[in-house]
């Protein structure tokens, strides 16, 4: 009896002692790497020392962009806003590890962008996720709904077509 309770204690010390992987947190290396890119997106330095040279971006598409044409993506948006960023409003990082040994961080932000030509606000709810590898990222994906923004461009686009009709009348 006396070899059992021994045998018992040693096995829930050594059980105990055993490291616990986490599937879950909030806290986490990789949530401060995803931290530190979006500082860097909202002070327009597009770093890409977070990224694997291989990481696909997908942002509301199934068509992925390399590393390269994600940095002009964010750089040719720039012509559309006289200020843009994602807000300090309640966001929320987290970083699981799937059952297959992945490690993902998800956010949800909030987006804040003001058109350059007609001075209008526009806000939106953005999901970012991103992919880990050897504390790179891999892999890339956001999404949000785009409309108000391409009604706006749409709504620009119309007015100058319509003044240059004009001014072509005009000039007869």
């Amino acid at each position: 009896m006396k070899k059992l309770f021994i045998l018992s204690i040693v096995l829930v010390l050594f059980t105990a002692c055993q490291e616990q992987s986490k599937r879950y947190t909030q806290q986490s290396p990789e949530i401060e790497t995803v931290k530190k890119a979006i500082q860097q997106y909202n002070a327009k330095n597009y770093d890409t020392s977070f990224y694997a040279d291989t990481c696909k971006t997908y942002f509301n598409s199934d068509k992925f962009m390399t590393v390269e044409e994600t940095m002009s993506f964010h750089k040719a948006n720039e012509n559309y806003y006289s200020s843009r960023g994602f807000t300090d409003n309640d966001p929320e990082y987290e970083m699981v590890v799937t059952d297959d040994g992945e490690t993902w961080v998800n956010c949800w932000l909030e987006w804040k962008g003001t058109m350059k030509e007609t001075g209008k606000e526009i806000t939106m709810p953005v999901h970012l996720t991103y992919r880990f590898a050897d504390g790179k990222i891999v892999r890339q994906l956001g999404y949000w709904d785009p409309t108000e923004v391409i009604l706006e461009l749409q709504a620009i686009e119309a007015s100058k077509k319509e003044l240059s009709k004009e001014e072509a009348e005009a000039s007869k």
